[in-house]
């Protein structure tokens, strides 16, 4: 499928990169590769997300070990053999922010490095913020503390059903959560109420995001659905999305990504229901934009596994993913960028259900980079986006170190 607008803008623009005319970057939403050093003051010491998985289940991953993913993460001995690759860069990045969740670490990627985290409310939100919450939506509130959704929703969902009132959760995140059955509150409502939640806690407090968690069931068999929203604060100064869009070039942004940045600096947002339907549109994309950048979020390791403390489905994920990513790579064109990397970590093995404040994964692989370079440890996330500033000719951002000549071929 050829998008009516992104091809003409593909057709009209020339690369200002002599290297790559697209960039692919793939986030494993959590997928950490061991703790930061200032990991104990977040409650994290301990935490390395695939390397206590592969402790435990070997991990099945030849296309990522042959990318060089064993280098960086604890993935245990070879359990198959290595799949055939194109050249790779290898190296881990930490997060210069201050936080551990999904809008800092994908900002930072993008250029914005916070000096504080957005508030957090592991005693509930206040009960002011509550009752005028209740009054605006119409509806009761259930919860209003810091759970495990699918735990929250398993206690409180029945009593949901029962009086129609909205289930209000946090975490150690900055986060609003409203969950919801599907039959009892319909979706529209719901995104309405994340609207009124958004005005009250975003607008007004500085949470970080505001997110609908609508399910569907029975009780003792309730799931939540692929119609999860996040209303994410704006980005806090420009970012890399905005630079390339400002520059006339696709920003295609797939799963979360498009709700992370309030839509800001993104020409195509497309959501997705599961990782599996994410890689299939990352294809599809990959097939209809020319030129540009497609930035891809894969949120099942994160919100189907970490959270859950699911360690066997975790690690079946990241064979899943290992499996698509194998055969995705002959698909790159000689001119494309691809980046896999992570947003923080979340490794179900802990007693905890938060993220993890962890190195994530740097993989930058295409037939133009330069094989078996290490690039280290990153100071920041910020040097992807400063590196992406320089292939497409929009920087310099505002943090971050280019990597660009160190991968670059000659």
């Amino acid at each position: 499928m050829i998008l009516p607008g992104i091809y003409e803008m593909c057709s009209s623009v020339t690369s200002p990169s002599a290297l790559y005319t697209r960039a692919i970057v793939v986030v494993l939403d959590s997928v950490g590769v061991g703790e930061l050093p200032d990991a104990a003051s977040y409650g994290d010491r301990g935490s390395n997300t695939v390397g206590n998985i592969a402790k435990r289940i070997p991990l099945r991953l030849p296309t990522l070990r042959g990318l060089g993913f064993d280098r960086i993460a604890s993935i245990g001995a070879s359990v198959a053999h290595h799949a055939a690759v194109p050249p790779t860069a290898i190296g881990r990045m930490a997060e210069a922010s201050a936080g551990k969740d999904s809008v800092t670490g994908h900002w930072e990627m993008m250029g914005i490095v916070l000096d504080r985290p957005f508030p957090t409310f592991p005693d509930g939100f206040p009960g002011d913020i509550i009752a005028v919450f209740s009054r605006r939506t119409g509806r009761g509130v259930l919860g209003n503390r810091a759970a495990s959704g699918t735990r929250i929703i398993d206690e409180l969902g029945p009593e949901h059903m029962r009086t129609g009132a909205l289930i209000v959760y946090t975490s150690a995140d900055s986060v609003f959560q409203i969950a919801a059955h599907e039959a009892i509150v319909p979706v529209p409502e719901l995104h309405r109420a994340c609207d009124i939640a958004y005005k009250l806690v975003c607008e007004g407090l500085g949470v970080g995001r505001v997110i609908a968690r609508p399910f569907v069931g029975t009780p003792g068999l309730f799931r939540r659905t692929s119609n999860r929203r996040d209303y994410a604060l704006p980005p806090s100064g420009e970012t890399l999305l905005d630079r390339v869009s400002a520059a006339s070039l696709p920003v295609v942004a797939i799963g979360k990504i498009g709700d992370l940045f309030a839509g800001r600096g993104v020409t195509r947002t497309i959501h997705t229901a599961t990782d599996a339907d994410g890689m299939d549109r990352l294809e599809e994309q990959m097939n209809a934009v020319d030129c540009g950048f497609i930035f891809t979020n894969l949120v099942d390791f994160d919100t189907q596994y970490g959270h859950r403390n699911d360690v066997e489905g975790y690690a079946q994920n990241l064979e899943r993913f290992d499996a698509r990513l194998s055969a995705l790579l002959p698909r790159l064109r000689d001119d494309d960028l691809l980046v896999i990397t992570a947003d923080h970590g979340n490794d179900p093995t802990t007693p905890g259900t938060d993220h993890a404040r962890e190195y994530v994964p740097l993989l930058v692989t295409g037939q133009r980079v330069r094989s078996g370079v290490d690039l280290g440890t990153r100071r920041s996330f910020a040097d992807l986006g400063q590196t992406l500033a320089e292939i497409f000719g929009v920087g310099p951002i505002a943090h971050g170190t280019s990597f660009l000549k160190e991968i670059s071929l000659g």
